[in-house]
């Protein structure tokens, strides 16, 4: 019993620091799970508990979880000279024409037409 009431009076303190600090703390229940995508790897935390930190300009996620999961992606590569044309024959971007040349599967043609008819 006495551990509960130190853990009740604990948060107490602690929502009291964030309130000071123009925080505004909410759990989120029932989350599924947190996927985290890098360019190169993806990490999923499932069954996680999340907590929202809002602020006046921000928004603060805190995950924990014990299941975790880490997978490559499988990120097409494209040279740089077909990132270049494509973006030079659709005047796009590069992001744009990276996106353009993963959703041809690598065709050029193709890439620089999904850009130039639509």
């Amino acid at each position: 019993m006495k551990g509960k009431m130190e853990m009740m009076r604990g948060n107490r303190e602690v929502r009291r620091m964030l309130d000071k600090m123009g925080l505004n703390m909410t759990e989120l229940n029932n989350v599924e799970e947190v996927v985290i995508k890098t360019n190169d790897k993806e990490i999923i935390i499932r069954s996680p508990s999340v907590a929202e930190l809002k602020s006046q300009d921000s928004t603060i996620y805190q995950v924990v979880g014990d299941d975790i999961e880490e997978k490559e992606r499988d990120v097409p590569k494209f040279s740089d000279e077909d990132i270049m044309l494509v973006s030079q024959q659709a005047n796009v971007s590069k992001e744009v024409a990276v996106r353009a040349l993963t959703e041809a599967k690598g065709d050029l043609a193709k890439a620089i037409l999904s850009l130039t008819t639509k």
